[in-house]
């Protein structure tokens, strides 16, 4: 007995673990819905739908772990009821439950549903079971198209939204930063430009790029080749004798 309540002991501090995440993640959802409504979409709901999910299907699972002892063989029962606020009781349920009164009990106790709930199941159930096979067809038909309707609607607007977001991303660039900084720096600074090298022809004269030879212009003024030009009138010139005959005669 004492083995067994011991395992006991353990598997309900562990469950209560177990509550206490999903407990928590529920409160996130609430004040989520309650204070952040407009930054919540739909998807975020039914991702958070999904993991609620996912951890009460591991909780079951845990519960039905053949090692465990079953829950179901204890029963819960209050030792006394009072209809006066009770701290300690409202402490541990959060202020959910703050008495043991005789209206809350069957409430929390109840191992089955209520009569109201009950009496509706059962016409549920009733109204299901006299209906006719040919009609039951019928509905169902009908209830298919209606769903095949609405998936055809959104898997078109899937498909569109799937070819636009990959029209946009097979754009190509039709610009390149590192050939605008070349453009620039050889406009601006002449970076990486070659220097036009003018040619001399055999005859002596400038060949440019364009490969016609460059005649010098004759002026009125300009003297003929091989004299000196005279001097202004203005100008005085000494020439002295040199002491020994110039090299270069």
């Amino acid at each position: 007995m004492q083995r067994e309540d011991k395992q006991l002991e353990l598997v309900l501090e562990n469950f209560q673990s177990k509550l206490n995440e999903f407990k928590a993640q529920i409160y996130a959802l609430i004040f989520k819905l309650e204070h952040e409504r407009d930054n919540v979409n739909w998807t975020t709901v039914l991702d958070t739908f999904a993991v609620f999910s996912t951890q009460y299907t591991a909780i079951m699972k845990y519960l039905s772990y053949e090692k465990l002892p079953q829950l179901r063989n204890y029963s819960v029962l209050p030792l006394m009821l009072n209809p006066e606020r009770d701290e300690d009781l409202a402490r541990i349920t959060e202020n959910r439950v703050p008495a043991l009164s005789h209206d809350i009990v069957p409430d929390f106790l109840r191992t089955k549903t209520e009569p109201e709930v009950e009496h509706k199941l059962m016409q549920v159930e009733h109204k299901a079971g006299g209906l006719q096979f040919e009609t039951a067809q019928k509905q169902l038909a009908a209830f298919n198209k209606v769903v095949n309707h609405v998936l055809d609607l959104v898997s078109k607007a899937r498909e569109e939204w799937e070819v636009e977001t990959g029209a946009r991303v097979g754009i190509g660039q039709t610009s390149s930063v590192a050939d605008l900084h070349t453009l620039v720096s050889a406009v601006s600074m002449g970076k990486n430009l070659k220097p036009m090298v003018p040619q001399v022809s055999p005859g002596g004269m400038m060949v440019p790029p364009t490969g016609r030879p460059v005649t010098p212009s004759m002026g009125p003024n300009t003297p003929p080749m091989g004299m000196m030009p005279k001097p202004p009138p203005g100008m005085k010139s000494n020439v002295k004798a040199a002491g020994a005959p110039h090299p270069y005669r």
